[in-house]
């Protein structure tokens, strides 16, 4: 009796144990699919959110197996950029793709590197020790800002990106600005190639305008000069001026003479 008794419990335990794993699947799928559903959701709102702005008025974006897809128009091409960032913060975003199209106004190429020129060779007056080793350079082709040269900190680049990606009329802003090597030695040698040029009583006048000095770029002990002097014996008395102090192993004279055609590896540097 107890034996039949004990058979008939194992049997039931059995039963249920199999109706127990038999559910488990049906509830896992059941549960994923909405998971799934709601994430993408969540995802498509979250990314929405992030664009509710008044600058982003015009775009829109979709979101499909993690990757948003940016497209319309702003008037800034900064805004472009903002729309980007905003949207790799949404949680489950792995990939933007940025269409948007910068729709401002149309400014003359000429127009804009006068006026870009002018604002990014002021930008860190006021700076002490930044002004003249900040060598950056411009050139604009149908909106399209491409800024080299180089820059003393990451902080003066960004700054000089910021200000041409703010622009109205700029479509598009290229950086190649290649942040100087941090370097004691290096930091030496710029303070001490800085003494020699404007020490020098004929280009001591260089320091007057702040926005208009002899740029002074330092890599790892190689000395570049830029910037726009008033004749070409200013440009020889700098490029010997820098290549007498102790430790400089090479000077690169890209300084330019003022209406003066430039040849050669000259390039139009910020200085107005």
């Amino acid at each position: 009796m107890t034996s039949n008794i004990r058979k008939t419990q194992n049997a039931f335990l059995a039963f249920s144990l199999a109706g127990v794993l038999l559910s488990l699947p049906q509830i896992s799928l059941a549960a994923g699919r909405p998971s799934g559903v709601a994430a993408q959701a969540q995802e498509d709102t979250e990314a929405a959110n992030r664009l509710n702005k008044k600058q982003f008025k015009d775009v829109k974006v979709s979101v499909e197996n993690g990757i948003a897809t940016l497209t319309g128009t702003v008037d800034l091409f900064e805004y472009k950029v903002d729309a980007e960032k905003a949207i790799h913060k949404v949680k489950g975003i792995e990939a933007v793709r940025n269409h948007i199209q910068v729709v401002g106004p149309t400014v003359p190429d000429s127009e804009l590197t006068e006026k870009l020129a002018k604002k990014i060779s002021w930008d860190r007056v006021g700076y002490p020790g930044e002004t003249a080793f900040n060598a950056i350079t411009l050139n604009v082709q149908n909106g399209v800002v491409t800024l080299g040269g180089h820059a003393r900190f990451d902080w003066d680049r960004d700054s000089a990106v910021s200000i041409a990606s703010s622009y109205p009329g700029v479509k598009e802003v290229v950086d190649e600005v290649e942040v100087d090597p941090v370097s004691p030695f290096d930091d030496q040698t710029r303070m001490a190639v800085a003494r020699a040029v404007y020490g020098n009583s004929v280009l001591n006048k260089y320091a007057i305008d702040p926005a208009k000095p002899i740029r002074i770029s330092v890599q790892n002990g190689h000395v570049e000069l830029y910037g726009v002097v008033d004749s070409e014996t200013d440009k020889n008395i700098a490029f010997m001026q820098a290549n007498s102090v102790p430790g400089v192993f090479s000077v690169k004279n890209y300084l330019q003479v003022a209406n003066q055609n430039q040849t050669g590896e000259s390039k139009h540097v910020t200085n107005p």
